[in-house]
């Protein structure tokens, strides 16, 4: 043949903004580059299990950098206080960003919202003060838990609750804050309820979505579950997969193939397809980079992945340069 054509075949849906009724259609397509996000550090795991999760503003900075030479372009920050405990403050997380833009000015910044026994402001605060390009925002209620087949035990068990109102809360301030919402759907459920928020004016399409699979409680990690995921997304969409856990690799694998996006890291799961503790969050990327290349794509650079993603270029960094906590606090 006299040239190549790199073509997979992918979930598309064809249905309406409103209606998410008609059955998807398999498509050939020319694939784009892919967008990898690396979560740097969670808020669950300490370096008692892994000694590469950062802490300190330093140690987000170290491992940005690993995470950004190996292929990332967007990275999705949990903050921590210097001890290691979760921490909602904006300080940190302005502290946390600045050193991680000091090492790689060009990442893209995601930060999450999701917790459980948080006040809402607090769970929101950090982005409309700091205003970074994404802000997670989880897409409805679930059981999360894990579950030990050693111990025969659950290590925890909670419910983790998004009822609509929380999610339109916090919609409606990071659209006040020009946040690109990026949608957290850890069930098909979650999934359909983005079409009351985009029948309401709160989102508006392209919609970001990610599909997590393999937490307890929620879609299993199944490369067919993620298939029919992706199936039931509207039609104008980007959308990564995140896999917890070992199940990562082969969901990452498909996720790629299928014309997602993806995301790995520390946050997500401590191994190496071929089963060896990664080292950092690089050695991570770096699999995942592979894998991306494998399924014949490239790895989006930051520019390419704003330009995938709907995210303005450049970014507005001044109000994360001008944030000062009020007269009182530390």
């Amino acid at each position: 043949m006299g040239g190549r054509i790199r073509a997979t075949t992918a979930v598309v849906n064809t249905v309406s903004r409103t209606r998410f009724k008609r059955p998807p259609r398999l498509a050939f397509f020319a694939m784009d580059a892919c967008v990898i996000t690396c979560a740097v550090s969670g808020v669950a795991a300490d370096r008692s299990q892994h000694p590469s999760i950062p802490y300190t503003p330093e140690d987000y900075a170290k491992e940005a950098r690993r995470a950004r030479d190996a292929g990332a372009s967007v990275i999705h920050i949990h903050a921590r206080y210097p001890d290691g405990r979760p921490s909602y403050r904006v300080q940190e997380y302005k502290a946390i960003t600045e050193a991680i833009l000091a090492e790689a000015p060009d990442f893209i910044i995601n930060y999450s919202t999701g917790a459980v026994g948080v006040p809402i402001e607090e769970r929101v605060h950090q982005i409309t003060a700091l205003k970074p390009e994404l802000g997670a925002l989880n897409m409805g209620s679930m059981t999360y838990a894990k579950y030990s087949s050693k111990r025969k035990s659950f290590v925890f068990d909670f419910v983790f609750a998004n009822p609509f109102s929380d999610i339109t809360s916090l919609l409606e301030r990071m659209n006040a804050a020009n946040v690109k919402p990026e949608c957290e759907c850890f069930d098909t459920g979650h999934v359909w309820n983005v079409r009351p928020l985009l029948d309401m004016g709160l989102l508006e399409e392209p919609v970001q979505f990610s599909l997590v699979l393999g937490v307890l409680g929620g879609a299993p990690p199944e490369v067919t579950t993620l298939a029919h995921m992706a199936s039931l997304l509207p039609e104008r969409h980007t959308w990564e997969v995140i896999a917890i856990s070992r199940q990562q690799w082969k969901l990452v694998a498909a996720g790629a193939s299928l014309g997602g996006n993806v995301r790995v890291g520390l946050e997500d799961n401590f191994y190496l397809p071929a089963g060896d503790v990664a080292g950092s969050n690089g050695d991570l990327i770096e699999a995942a980079a592979r894998s991306v290349q494998l399924a014949g794509r490239t790895v989006a650079e930051p520019s390419e992945a704003r330009r995938l993603l709907s995210l303005p270029d450049p970014p507005d960094r001044d109000p994360l340069r001008d944030w000062r906590p009020a007269e009182g606090e530390e």
